[in-house]
């Protein structure tokens, strides 16, 4: 069972915004993958950015944010077909 196995439909618990501001995250980081980019950063100060360590966080942390793309480019080829094929732009 691993972080985003499929038994859980909702992914891993949201931080709140009180935990986003006690770790001093940037307002554009404040997202559904804040809660893995909290612990992510604390290893990082923790092992002075050595880009060797933390490697489960950041891998964590990279799969939640591509999951994330994947959930917005569905949705617009779902917003897409439902005008037929006409863009917004």
């Amino acid at each position: 069972m691993g972080l985003f196995s499929s038994s859980s439909s909702d992914g891993p618990a949201k931080a709140t915004r009180e935990e986003m501001s006690e770790a001093k995250l940037p307002l554009a980081y404040r997202d559904s993958c804040a809660n893995l980019l909290i612990p992510l950063n604390r290893c990082r100060v923790e092992t002075w950015y050595m880009p060797w360590k933390c490697e489960d966080e950041r891998h964590s942390y990279e799969k939640c944010q591509y999951v994330e793309f994947k959930k917005r480019v569905a949705k617009m080829d779902e917003l897409r077909a439902s005008k037929d094929g006409a863009r917004s732009n």
